[in-house]
């Protein structure tokens, strides 16, 4: 006999695994809260991507993830440390925005990264312009390669808002882009 596990049930999983993980990093478990970067680094890098200049989200990474470290004992729902985490990487891109200087400086070193892809920032600043729950939500999915259900565990979003988000968000990409290739 066959044994199937609705998607319901592995959310379950997830989530009572997570809470485990979030309870043992509380307890100065650093092994845990390693799973838990590892299992949330896409998702603070998309929310982060969707908010700030590119060459700044590796660093704002690492900035949530020790400011999350530093403050998780004020965390009071273990179930919403996913939906925590992107407010704390929100919270860490206005600060961003509120700190960072107009003008920088560009050295010689900082030009050694092949350039991306010009469709593909051509296609991100696209993406920018979008109100903030289709950015996030279609670059969890384009850029950091989540799925739907896994943009919905990581965040706290209903899988039904995930899925309108990200109808709604590609029709308003595909119209945008298509309206750029027009002119």
């Amino acid at each position: 006999m066959e044994t199937t596990i609705s998607f319901p049930a592995i959310t379950s999983m997830a989530a009572s695994a997570d809470r485990s993980l979030v309870d043992e990093a509380r307890d100065g478990d650093q092994s845990a809260f390693g799973k838990l970067y590892q299992q949330y680094s896409r998702l603070v890098h998309g929310i982060l991507l969707a908010r700030v200049p590119r060459p700044e989200v590796e660093d704002l990474v690492q900035d949530v993830f020790l400011l999350a470290w530093r403050r998780l004992r004020s965390l009071r729902d273990t179930k919403a440390f996913g939906g925590w985490l992107a407010m704390i990487a929100r919270n860490q891109a206005v600060d961003y925005h509120r700190k960072s200087a107009k003008v920088v400086e560009l050295k010689p070193d900082m030009l050694k990264q092949s350039a991306p892809d010009p469709e593909a920032l051509a296609v991100l600043d696209t993406i920018k312009t979008m109100p903030d729950a289709y950015r996030e939500t279609l670059i969890l999915r384009l850029v950091e390669g989540l799925t739907g259900p896994e943009i919905s565990s990581l965040t706290g979003l209903t899988h039904d808002s995930v899925r309108v988000n990200l109808h709604r968000g590609m029709k308003m990409l595909r119209e945008r882009l298509e309206g750029r290739s027009g002119q």
